[in-house]
């Protein structure tokens, strides 16, 4: 199986990965966005006693959080560096109910498929060379009637200046080259992504920064970042 991974994408966040639980880091958006997403993914499927699988979880931050809500959750990503960051603080932090695993979703969705109430699979769609394969994948690993919530960027002018221009060269919350716009997805790209996978689309939220405030939000803006929340058949 051809691995649906970009190695310098895996090489960027590998460097960074000592810097993953430094909520002054490059990571910082991550730590600021993770309450609200967390907060939306209990809003349709609260996580208590669920099995959840997090795809490209990084450094753990969502995954952690999610098992600290009580779910089963199973942390993928191919980033060596990054998995063993989470793992280590998962050990420090005394984490129940967490694991990680270095394993392509592809692969996973061959070896357990219908095996999870709940996948989640943020920020990461725009950083591999086909998010159709990652959705596709996702769909197989939910059990029927599950819920998959995926994130990533809208491809537009404005996502252009805020997300690239504006993060990473004015305001430098992030590292210059974080993102490479042509692999922005529009929603309606994403939505036929799923419908393919054989996703129902069930609701979609923007995700929007204010630089004076210095705080994310959640809305109707879905012009930038924005987040989907999709539901397997039963």
């Amino acid at each position: 199986m051809m691995i649906n991974a970009d190695p310098q994408e895996l090489a960027k966040f590998g460097d960074l990965a000592h810097r993953w639980w430094d909520t002054e880091s490059e990571f910082k958006p991550l730590h600021q966005i993770n309450p609200l997403r967390l907060d939306w993914i209990c809003g349709f499927s609260p996580l208590a006693g669920k099995q959840v699988l997090d795809v490209g979880c990084g450094g753990g931050i969502l995954s952690d959080s999610m098992a600290r809500r009580g779910a089963q959750v199973l942390g993928i990503d191919l980033a060596t560096k990054a998995l063993k960051v989470a793992q280590l603080h998962a050990m420090e932090t005394g984490t129940e109910g967490v694991d990680y695993r270095e394993v392509a979703v592809e692969a996973l969705a061959a070896e357990r498929p219908a095996s999870f109430d709940v996948v989640t699979c943020m920020e990461m769609l725009e950083h591999v060379p086909d998010p159709s394969s990652v959705v596709r994948a996702c769909a197989e690993l939910v059990k029927p009637g599950g819920w998959v919530f995926l994130s990533t960027l809208n491809r537009n002018v404005k996502s252009f200046l805020f997300a690239i221009l504006g993060a990473e060269y004015v305001l430098k919350m992030l590292p210059a080259g974080t993102h490479e716009y042509a692999r922005f997805l529009r929603p309606s790209e994403l939505a036929q992504f799923c419908r393919d996978a054989g996703l129902d689309l069930q609701s979609s939220r923007g995700l929007s920064y204010n630089p004076l405030t210095q705080r994310y939000s959640l809305g109707s803006d879905t012009d930038v970042n924005y987040l989907v929340a999709c539901r397997r058949p039963l």
